[in-house]
């Protein structure tokens, strides 16, 4: 087999293991679960090699020819968020795994995580506009799952009102598909731009799908949801929704805009870009102005979800390598803070930010992770989020877009002052005789959050190994 044929299996096999999951036991399941991350891991490493030495690797399912077929392929830009996607749900899995028993009674739990990998897996691969659709509803219907497995009345809330606005989405992109495809005769992404012909048609196709991907990477103004649900999830799946969840989204926004620029989506560059700058404002003061942790951090995630647009603005080699290294160094540094902020909770008996005074000296790791998180987030070097908004930087720079440098600096002044307002109230001392609450946290635990904001730091150093790895050294764009 190679390694192209091996390319459905990282959909089958999630799959295939979420109907193992069901009929086994929590603890049981969780193995399986980080079984099949771990083996996907290891044949990444394949994927890489085969990558290296032939470029993308292209498969059509079942051996059906276009433009009946469904078209996997493995480009750069897949090959990374596989790797993303393995280790974030390596990771957050580890720390789902060490929760309390009681934690981990509901029995959907593992089965939707292994689906919430099979839908993520099919978006990147998927070359096919009706399957990225099938990719897009397993991911929204396992996510809904996950953020109500916490089972209180705030998780339920805020996963019905999740989905009720990602199915709205979820239409807005399957209606434009259709126009699409009766227009087109081909739901192959590329094929079907080649056969588009600019018009009244294409335009209200495009806009439709591109406003489903907008509500369901929680685009400011299309946001409301967000918030809500990272916050009132567990922590291992407020870590895979900012991290993953609706990145996959943003890259349908990326693939639909290469492939359709010659029919008008081009020009929506300049309002995507917009959308995202606003975004990076609202949502950082935003985040200032919130009372509790887990919110800080959900509202950081729509702020950051902006960086990922600007490039729509400015398109060149250095500004795509930029946004790239934004998009690995966010998935990782905010995973790594939504699984420290959950130890952090649990540990203290608050979620409070004014409430968390002497984390340092009760959690210390759990606090140095949060910490070497946000250093990424701010942009501070060494960080991989350094790397990403200085490439971002001299992006907008060389091409004199002045209001995208001012952006740039401000939003990272304002992540440094909601992220050291945290950390203030983390290294403050509590006051005297203040009760002592919250539970033990597991090692375990600790150590998937510290992981995380570890390999985010060191993306700083290795951003450019990774950046050759997938061809964007040499000026590569998805």
């Amino acid at each position: 087999m190679t390694a192209a044929e091996l390319l459905p299996l990282w959909v089958l096999a999630p799959m295939l293991g979420a109907a193992l999951a069901v009929a086994l036991r929590p603890r049981h399941a969780a193995w399986l679960a980080q079984g099949l991350v771990l083996a996907l891991l290891a044949a990444w490493v394949w994927l890489a090699e085969a990558f290296v030495a032939d470029g993308a690797l292209d498969v059509v399912v079942a051996g059906i020819a276009l433009p009946l077929g469904i078209r996997l392929q493995l480009d750069g830009l897949a090959l990374l968020l596989l790797a993303l996607i393995g280790v974030v749900m390596l990771a957050a899995g580890a720390h789902a795994a060490s929760m309390p028993a009681r934690a981990q009674a509901n029995r959907a739990f593992w089965p939707s995580w292994l689906v919430l990998l099979a839908g993520l897996n099919a978006v990147v691969l998927s070359r096919d506009l009706f399957n990225m659709y099938v990719g897009l509803e397993l991911l929204t219907l396992a996510a809904v799952a996950l953020v109500a497995s916490a089972g209180t009345v705030a998780a339920l809330r805020a996963a019905m009102r999740y989905l009720l606005l990602a199915m709205l989405g979820s239409l807005a992109w399957l209606l434009g598909v259709a126009i699409l495809h009766a227009t087109t005769g081909s739901l192959d992404i590329e094929l079907s731009a080649a056969r588009a012909v600019p018009g009244p048609a294409t335009s209200v196709a495009l806009g439709l799908m591109l406003a489903g991907l907008l509500l369901k990477a929680a685009v400011f103004p299309l946001h409301g949801w967000l918030p809500l649900a990272h916050g009132a999830a567990p922590g291992p799946v407020s870590a895979v929704l900012s991290a993953l969840v609706v990145k996959a989204a943003v890259l349908l926004v990326w693939r639909l805009w290469f492939a359709h620029g010659g029919t008008g989506m081009a020009a929506a560059g300049p309002l995507l870009a917009g959308l995202g700058g606003a975004a990076v404002l609202y949502g950082s003061v935003a985040a200032l102005r919130q009372a509790r942790l887990k919110q800080v951090v959900a509202f950081s995630t729509v702020a950051q979800l902006g960086y990922l647009l600007l490039v729509l603005a400015m398109p060149s080699a250095l500004a795509w390598q930029g946004t790239v290294l934004q998009l690995l160094g966010h998935g990782l540094a905010k995973a790594a803070m939504f699984l420290a902020a959950a130890n952090l909770v649990q540990r203290m008996g608050d979620d409070r930010v004014a409430g968390l005074a002497g984390a340092d000296a009760r959690a210390p790791l759990s606090t140095f992770a949060l910490a070497l998180a946000a250093v990424s987030l701010m942009g501070l070097p060494p960080s991989g989020g350094f790397a990403a908004k200085w490439r971002l930087l001299q992006g907008a720079w060389l091409q004199e877009a002045w209001w995208l440098v001012a952006l740039l600096l401000v939003g990272s002044l304002l992540a440094a002052a909601y992220l050291f307002r945290v950390l203030a109230a983390l290294l403050a001392r509590p006051p005297e005789g203040a009760p002592v609450a919250g539970a033990t946290v597991s090692r375990t635990a600790e150590w998937a959050a510290l992981l995380l904001a570890l390999i985010a730091i060191a993306l700083g150093f290795a951003g450019a190994p990774v950046l050759a790895l997938a061809g964007f050294a040499e000026g590569g764009v998805p």
